[in-house]
């Protein structure tokens, strides 16, 4: 045990023996001591409340989609990057450890709507019109809108077995948009409202990658049709562009987009980024959004440099994707803290915002909040998941 060998005692020394054999049960006993400690920090699912997380979620994506910010033509609501594509992919995981037999309201209505806007394409409004914001809004709304449909469905899909015809013409749409040309190829137009980290400048980066993972999950082997490779492989060369030079957010993006596509990382790349996740890691296991890029607050004030759950939640569900051992110390030490960190009174992990000092008790406040919940719940599911 711990490399310590038992006492060797000498049987016509026996004062000896009774004088060392104290000492080293001494040792054994420190040594057990951290063994059990060591135990105690390790990750384990019980430790957060599965059905308080489902409440928060459902009761924000029902809140979301009767909102009057998010309503759009057909009655329908928009998709956004911090609560309907966070929830959208991670009710799903919650249902069976739930015992749920269906889908929820919420889940149910978010669905309908994406295949409503999907069918009606060429009728429904973007999201943002170029004849109210100007240019080039209606162009950023559509390649946004095409990507988070194609997602969102492909991971519907993949409870039901099988690519329906709906998800079919999300990626219609979606490869319809995608640039071919120019520094771009690969890409689609993003919407940019000046908001990090989804709606800033260099976003465009973290939508091809959901594209790339939206690809990655469709089903019948989507990914393998010819006209769809070629276009893979396009999407596949923007991603790989400059790589090394993005934020650690982005190259977190682009490992997950690896994952799903292939080859978009190389492994000198992958544990590069490894090496510089580990450095910046806080010493209470989580990660810092703030820390993951260079973005500046709008208002002037200071960006929260504690530990929050949408960067520890993303990371933590990234790197398990990727391979990384549920059991590596660095990792445990996340998901613990993730585990850890869940306000029991209300289900829900936090992040604040990196362009204002947001109340976050208020919805526009709870955005971050909502971001974080779901990938901490993606993250956490899947860890228990290796377990079985």
């Amino acid at each position: 045990m711990g490399g310590v060998g038992a006492p060797t005692v000498s049987r016509s020394a026996p004062m000896k023996a009774f004088l060392v054999a104290p000492s080293i049960v001494a040792i054994l006993l420190v040594l057990l001591a951290g063994m059990v400690e060591a135990q105690d920090r390790q990750f384990v699912a019980a430790e957060w409340d599965k059905a308080a997380a489902a409440e928060y979620l459902d009761a924000r994506a029902e809140w979301w989609t009767t909102w009057s910010g998010a309503a759009r033509d057909h009655e329908t609501a928009c998709v956004s990057c911090h609560t309907t594509l966070p929830y959208a992919l991670a009710r799903p995981r919650l249902r069976a450890s739930l015992g749920e037999p269906m889908a929820t309201k919420a889940e149910t209505r978010v669905l309908a709507d994406v295949v409503k806007r999907v069918e009606l394409w060429n009728e429904v409004g973007p999201f943002y019109p170029d004849q109210t914001l100007g240019l080039p809004k209606t162009s950023e709304s559509r390649g946004t809108e095409a990507v988070l449909n194609a997602l969102i469905l492909a991971t519907r899909d993949e409870d039901g077995g099988a690519l329906t015809r709906e998800t079919r013409r999300a990626f219609e749409n979606l490869w319809a948009l995608q640039f071919t040309r120019g520094e771009d190829a690969g890409s689609w137009a993003w919407l940019n409202f000046g908001l990090a980290p989804w709606e800033s400048d260099g976003a465009a980066y973290f939508g091809a990658a959901l594209a790339a993972v939206a690809v990655g999950r469709a089903l019948d082997q989507y990914a393998s049709l010819p006209d769809v490779r070629e276009r893979v492989t396009l999407l596949r060369t923007y991603l790989r562009k400059d790589s090394a030079d993005r934020t650690s957010l982005d190259r977190v993006m682009a490992l997950w987009a690896s994952v799903s596509v292939g080859d978009v990382l190389t492994e000198t790349q992958k544990q590069s980024l490894l090496s510089d996740l580990w450095l910046f890691q806080n010493p209470d296991g989580g990660w810092t959004l703030s820390s993951l890029g260079a973005w500046q607050r709008q208002d002037g004030s200071l960006p929260v440099k504690e530990s929050d759950a949408y960067a520890t939640g993303l990371i933590s569900f990234v790197l398990l994707e990727a391979g990384v051992p549920r059991d590596d110390d660095n990792l445990n030490s996340a998901l613990l803290w993730l585990a850890q960190s869940q306000d029991s009174a209300t289900g829900t992990w936090t992040a604040a915002s990196l362009n204002k000092d947001r109340d976050p008790e208020s919805d526009r406040g709870r955005f971050m909040s909502d971001a974080a919940t779901a990938f901490a719940v993606l993250a956490l599911e899947r860890a228990e998941s290796l377990n079985h």
